[in-house]
């Protein structure tokens, strides 16, 4: 587990993914692309002496992971992406800094909302993730999160995704324990003071099955339903839960 020194290294890190996304926000708007949205969230981490933590990794050849609609993670940020009234944009970006990583995301609407469900969907998907980290306290147990998340999830009939989950965060982009948003109350690892963990329900409005596309990266519901995308890093702190990458 990280020093009290090495979380606040996390928090640093993590609040300049905070400040690319509040900035990117601006773009989720009709007519812009997925490309203005990478070159802002450059210019800002580059402007705090922090390095992209997708990029490369893996292989991975930008900045930010920017999914509209029916893609849930890893979409390209491309020109050729450009916004429509409605679109549900998420956006997900991690930053290195003095070497210690952090890695947000939200979800966007552009404009106005094309149906209620779209609404609901963005709504309970952030919910889920607060209902989740109310639950990160020492004590209790991996799988409370999922279970609290899941729980909010499918109370109003959206499914989680099961093919990607949450982690912990530190020097490395994915760490462990993997925080799974499904679960069984009382199950799995035990929560403990000093824990840093990167909770993000990923829901579809759906069902949960997924594909990737012919670019190797892109992952979309089979189905092709609507996703949304939020997460937070967050540290188990005497008491209660710290959300680390909050402005």
């Amino acid at each position: 587990m990280p020093s009290p020194e090495e979380i606040c290294k996390i928090e640093f890190a993590a609040k300049i993914v905070a400040e690319v996304l509040a900035v990117v926000e601006a773009y989720a708007v009709e007519g812009a692309s997925a490309n203005d949205m990478e070159r802002a969230a450059e210019d800002v981490i580059n402007r705090r002496g922090g390095i992209p933590a997708f990029k490369g990794y893996n292989g991975y050849p930008y900045t930010l992971c920017v999914s509209v609609n029916e893609e849930v993670i890893h979409g390209f940020p491309l020109k050729a992406k450009v916004f429509s009234e409605g679109d549900i944009v998420s956006v997900d970006c991690g930053v290195v800094k003095d070497g210690f990583i952090g890695d947000a995301a939200r979800s966007f609407v552009v404009g106005s909302y094309l149906c209620e469900k779209d609404r609901l969907l963005m709504e309970r998907t952030e919910e889920a993730l607060c209902k989740g980290i109310e639950v990160a306290v020492a004590g209790n147990r991996l799988g409370d999160i999922g279970f609290a998340v899941q729980s909010c999830v499918e109370s109003a009939g959206f499914s989680v995704i099961r093919d990607y989950v949450g982690h912990g965060v530190g020097v490395s982009l994915h760490e462990d324990p993997q925080v799974p948003n499904y679960g069984r109350q009382g199950s799995g690892m035990l929560l403990r003071t000093g824990m840093t963990l990167a909770i993000e329900p990923m829901v579809a409005s759906g069902h949960y099955s997924l594909e990737t596309l012919e670019d190797g990266w892109t992952v979309v519901t089979e189905d092709r339903s609507r996703a949304a995308h939020f997460e937070h890093d967050i540290a188990i702190m005497k008491d209660g839960p710290k959300i680390l990458s909050r402005l």
